[in-house]
């Protein structure tokens, strides 16, 4: 499904696509929506500097919206029949998105220079070798900590409520961080 929006020289252009959690879908757009990094917004608190993310998560059943690179991934907590939503979704992201600017800084990318070299390199192998999957599938996970070889993160976007996110998703990123960074890690979900 495509929308389409000329407003202010942008031409919005908005593909949907499901992802394997039944509470979100992808809105890929023609255009940058967060040009480094990425960011999970949970509540309108977080995101009041971020106009599109604000009026998204301010949908009824939104529960969560994960921006990267020119996607927008939209959660809901299943009270809302998705034909509907996604209208709605596509109506802001085409309102809003010729105001939008892509290059905001996140708290996440300040939190990534001020990290321990172990740290570092966990998140240069889950750049690498872990998100571009989760973020295929419009996901994402951010470390939360190290401690006594236990690493915790926090499943983003659709990975967040997507029921393999547990299981054979877990398993991989600990069989990946075990060789790559060390054997004796686990890795445990918030």
């Amino acid at each position: 499904m495509i929308a389409r929006r000329k407003e202010a020289d942008v031409d919005v252009k908005i593909l949907i696509q499901r992802t394997p959690n039944p509470y979100a879908r992808k809105f890929i757009v023609n255009h940058d929506v967060k040009t480094d990094g990425k960011i999970t917004f949970n509540d309108a608190n977080e995101c009041r500097h971020v106009p599109l993310a604000l009026a998204l998560i301010s949908l009824p059943s939104v529960s969560q919206v994960h921006f990267f690179e020119n996607v927008i991934t939209v959660t809901q907590n299943g009270q809302n029949d998705w034909e509907l939503l996604e209208g709605m979704v596509k109506e802001v992201i085409v309102s809003l998105f010729p105001q939008h600017n892509p290059a905001f800084v996140s708290a996440e990318e300040v939190r990534r220079q001020t990290l321990s070299p172990e740290l570092k390199q966990i998140e240069e192998i889950l750049d690498n070798s872990i998100r571009p999957f989760l973020q295929g599938d419009g996901g994402d996970l951010e470390v939360l900590s190290l401690r006594d070889n236990q690493l915790t993160i926090r499943y983003e976007g659709a990975c967040g409520t997507c029921p393999s996110s547990a299981g054979a998703t877990l398993e991989a990123i600990e069989s990946i961080l075990r060789d790559e960074f060390d054997p004796e890690i686990t890795v445990v979900p918030m």
